[in-house]
């Protein structure tokens, strides 16, 4: 790793966890919002659709910066925060979804500025869930 990302990395970490959550997640945004603006802009794919493809590459991003950064302290092994925060960006997605869909058709508002709401909406959902049960480390069974 370069001095300078390791340098950065090390700013991030010092970071209060609030803040580390907004960076990974603004990160995990701004890239699921650019691929729809790719897919919707760029290939003509219906706005819902696009949105389905765009949450896949997104939880790719969310999952790694939160494990390695967001929630790194709590120290939960990937076997069990992996699917955990699967079910928790699957339930924000359906959130998300379910918005998107009421911005979209029933407010009429365009789809990109739909989409920030939504996401900015869902953020908090997934924050409370992530850190309350996703990334809580859980003692095997039996175990104290």
């Amino acid at each position: 790793m370069s001095l300078r990302v390791a340098a950065l990395a090390e700013r991030l970490r010092r970071l209060p966890q609030g803040l580390q959550f907004i960076a990974v997640g603004g990160s995990a945004a701004a890239t699921h919002l650019m691929v729809v603006l790719l897919l919707v802009g760029g290939a003509g794919m219906a706005p819902l659709l696009a949105n389905v493809l765009a949450f896949l590459v997104a939880f790719g991003v969310s999952y790694s910066g939160h494990a390695w950064l967001t929630f790194a302290d709590q120290k939960a092994p990937h076997a069990q925060a992996l699917p955990r925060f699967f079910l928790v960006a699957c339930s924000s997605f359906a959130l998300n979804e379910l918005l998107y869909y009421l911005a979209l058709h029933q407010l009429h508002w365009h789809y990109a500025w739909s989409l920030v709401a939504v996401l900015i909406v869902v953020a908090v959902f997934t924050f409370v869930a992530a850190k309350c049960w996703a990334f809580t480390h859980a003692a095997p069974h039996g175990a104290p």
